[in-house]
């Protein structure tokens, strides 16, 4: 490795480690932190530009429909290249959504935080608990070994796999899980699943404040709520490309009538 190669190393890890810290204070802080999810290096470039934004989060179900697969099925290495053009288009911390973490989580994080990724969700698709603890742990320790201050978002699809079983037995098995993947270092606990107050205040009350990570999903509560209930993270997943590709497919359908492309389109790409 040429001198220039090393320098050019030392940048880019030094990058990541500051960009690390920017997205924990994001976490830490009193006001809750809104991240709206992009699939591609212009969605995330057109957000970016945003002067709200703070910081970017993929959103792998999109990403995946991008490249023509199922949610949860598209192979590590094509996460991990959509990922990477994300990081590579913009300034901001970039917490990507890494599915359960594949195979071998601890070694998909390495791979993660070797193409800039700084934080992740990854859920635990209600494995059985010290299992999906033990993920978590494997995920904090090679992220320390890397030494940068890896925020993940650990996931727990304790409300949303619940199935029959009755909502406050889903929750306080989302508390559970949550306050052991706290323990073993995560940052946060995502809850998909937590829209009403009814099930974010006892969520709240058993993880901690500014410890709830929840999604946005249509009918969700507005964020500043959120923030008033202790929220510390709303995300909104897949929805984002959902309403792209509603514009998409209403403008298409206009342009086959008697439509033109609006004069007031802007040149955002």
């Amino acid at each position: 490795m040429t001198d220039n190669d090393d320098g050019e190393q030392q940048m880019i890890e030094a990058n990541t480690t500051a960009r690390a810290q920017r997205l924990k204070a994001l976490h830490e802080a009193p006001e809750i932190l809104s991240v709206v999810n992009v699939w591609d290096a212009i969605s995330a470039r057109t957000v970016a530009e945003l002067s709200e934004t703070k910081a970017i989060a993929t959103a792998g179900h999109s990403i995946a429909a991008s490249f023509g697969y199922a949610d949860g099925t598209m192979p590590l290495d094509v996460a991990l290249d959509g990922v990477k053009r994300i990081v590579d288009a913009v300034d901001h911390p970039v917490t990507a959504d890494l599915d359960d973490g594949y195979e071998n989580p601890a070694e998909t994080i390495r791979r993660a935080i070797g193409i800039g990724v700084v934080g992740a969700n990854v859920e635990d698709r209600l494995r059985p608990f010290d299992e999906a603890v033990a993920r978590v742990q494997a995920i904090i320790s090679a992220a320390s070994d890397e030494g940068i201050a890896f925020q993940l978002n650990a996931r727990t699809d304790a409300i949303a796999r619940g199935g029959d079983r009755p909502i406050e037995v889903s929750i306080q098995d989302a508390i559970a899980r949550g306050r052991a993947f706290l323990d073993a270092g995560a940052s946060l606990v995502f809850v998909p699943g937590a829209m009403t107050r009814e099930v974010i205040e006892p969520l709240v009350e058993g993880l901690g404040h500014g410890k709830l990570s929840v999604i946005g999903a249509p009918g969700a509560l507005p964020a500043a709520e959120l923030q008033e209930l202790g929220v510390a993270r709303v995300s909104y997943g897949p929805f984002t490309q959902r309403v792209a590709l509603r514009a998409l497919r209403d403008l298409a359908s206009d342009l086959y009538g008697s439509g033109v492309v609006p004069t007031d389109t802007p040149a955002l790409n």
